[in-house]
């Protein structure tokens, strides 16, 4: 009988623990104090390597810059504010670089370009492809929401400028009812996205788990931990709102330490991944003997 029709054999690689199913993250109580020392640990590593940082704060301004250029140039410069405030929502996304400089300060590995880029190349095969369209998705309602917000609001002659746009928003009723709808609904999606997405991005980069599992533990720790994390939240809006200012050039500094600050407070929000017990089975997994196995006779190719 060969090995590989052996039911002994089968027993026990089925036995084995990386055969179970893993157990979910599990989500630790944090305090204000745990938010502020991330912070600082954040400072820290952008201060030990600013060229990374600096680079892929660079990479978000430009493309912000972009798309902003791109909307005048079609004469859509109305939607030049909201377009830039929605682009902030793909931040996570692009802080992926910044989590890994910071997971490889914090494991005492070597920082260097090729490793680094190599990760974040590396991501478009993993589950993080699927939290990039999550965030895109919410960017996209956004900006169609808003388009909806301009027809109710200011009627469906929308402003052909940025400099009509503001008049139009800043000096009639209908304009700040619009502006005040439009935030209050922003901030809602920017809250839901941010709950879905705080820790997904850098337990995505660091385990092999699916992404809906990486949301739910996000929204954990969020529900679990409602005054630091809202508290966060607060933070990264201002200082995206005054990085976004100056035509995104805050962006170079202002990412580089929302990113390296989210992977901390992700170390401190979710326990360190744990070997499953040998002798332990997971209640939802199905018993070994009610696991099919092939038989003695059957002959595979």
């Amino acid at each position: 009988m060969s090995p590989e029709n052996d039911p002994t054999t089968a027993d026990q690689a089925l036995d084995r623990p990386s055969d179970l199913p893993k157990r979910p993250p599990r989500v630790q109580t944090i305090r204000v104090g745990d938010v502020v020392d991330a912070l600082e640990k954040g400072l820290q590593d952008f201060r030990a390597a600013p060229s990374f940082g600096l680079f892929f704060g660079g990479v978000y301004a430009v493309g912000g810059m972009l798309i902003v250029l791109a909307a005048s140039a079609l004469d859509m410069g109305y939607i030049s504010y909201p377009l830039a405030v929605g682009f902030a929502l793909i931040g996570p996304f692009v802080a992926v670089g910044l989590y890994e400089v910071s997971r490889r300060r914090e494991s005492g590995e070597m920082l260097d370009w090729n490793s680094i880029l190599g990760v974040v190349v590396a991501q478009r095969k993993r589950e993080m492809g699927w939290m990039a369209f999550v965030s895109l998705f919410v960017l996209v309602v956004w900006m169609y929401q808003v388009r909806i917000l301009i027809a109710l609001f200011i009627g469906l002659r929308a402003p052909t400028s940025i400099n009509e746009f503001v008049a139009v928003v800043l000096g009639t009723p209908e304009g700040l009812t619009f502006l005040a709808v439009g935030h209050v609904i922003g901030a809602a999606m920017a809250l839901v996205l941010f709950s879905l997405t705080v820790v997904s991005f850098p337990i995505l980069l660091e385990r092999e788990i699916d992404f809906v599992t990486a949301m739910i533990t996000s929204v954990r720790a969020v529900v679990s931990n409602p005054l630091p994390m809202i508290g966060w939240a607060f933070v990264i809006m201002i200082l995206l709102l005054i990085a976004i200012g100056p035509f995104f050039i805050g962006l170079f500094v202002a990412l580089p330490i929302l990113g390296h600050t989210t992977w901390h407070l992700y170390r401190k929000l979710v326990a360190p991944e744990e070997e499953p017990d040998p002798g332990e089975k997971p209640a939802d997994s199905p018993p070994v003997s009610a696991i099919k196995r092939p038989a003695a006779s059957d002959n595979f190719p």
